[in-house]
């Protein structure tokens, strides 16, 4: 299902005036996400027809489309849609937490994609449990792999959450993604469609600093958000 769309975004696409299409369906549970009824499929949704006659309306007044979830390469219109925001002529940034290195690789080989934005949501020995994610994280430290090794632009970025996130968790983050061309460090914000109804918190300014100093040891190009 193609869970919405945001109209008009001049902050999800670098340097490009866009659109957001929302696609549902996720493989992870992060307890901060904001997305729950995508993430849960409770969506009233859009058509591929309302979708196919949108893009072709703002085709003179957009520059890029974004594609993002939930977890958009699992969800079974992704490359429909995907081939016809392309067909169209618009550049595409696509979000992903890189669970699917294959769809990344075919993407990337066929020119289908322009930007790639890539969670790292924690170190190693904590992704599953933060993520529920019970797979093996090989795929995604293969996707890690893919993008440092593409000539596509691309930005790894991290939601930090006090009270799952520590200082030193940066260090190992900083290893998995060492020479990377750009990390974003994007605090947490509440929201009331958040996975788990708990109290969060963000991170302080002088946690945000440190985290990019830590940082900047291993990525040139850090931006906080």
């Amino acid at each position: 299902m193609i869970g919405g769309i945001v109209k008009f975004s001049l902050i999800d696409y670098p340097d490009k005036i866009s659109c957001v299409l929302f696609l549902s369906g996720c493989n992870f549970r992060c307890p901060y996400c904001h997305n729950r009824p995508l993430v849960l499929n409770q969506t009233d949704g859009v058509s591929y027809e309302e979708l196919k006659q949108f893009l072709e309306s703002r085709k003179q007044q957009l520059e890029g489309v974004v594609i993002t979830g939930g977890e958009p390469t699992i969800n079974p219109n992704f490359m429909k849609v995907i081939t016809l925001a392309k067909s169209l002529g618009y550049s595409i940034k696509l979000d992903t937490n890189g669970t699917r290195p294959d769809v990344l690789k075919e993407l990337i080989d066929k020119a289908l994609v322009d930007y790639i934005a890539m969670d790292i949501k924690t170190t190693t020995n904590y992704y599953q449990q933060l993520t529920k994610y019970n797979k093996s994280l090989n795929g995604i430290l293969e996707s890690i792999d893919l993008l440092l090794h593409s000539t596509i632009d691309y930005e790894f970025r991290t939601t930090v959450v006090n009270n799952y996130h520590h200082s030193l968790d940066f260090n190992e983050i900083g290893c998995m993604i060492k020479g990377a061309k750009k990390y974003v460090l994007q605090n947490y914000r509440y929201s009331k469609n958040q996975i788990k109804e708990e109290q969060l918190l963000p991170f302080t300014k002088q946690k945000l600093e440190k985290a990019k100093t830590i940082m900047n040891n291993y990525v040139s190009d850090i931006i906080i958000k």
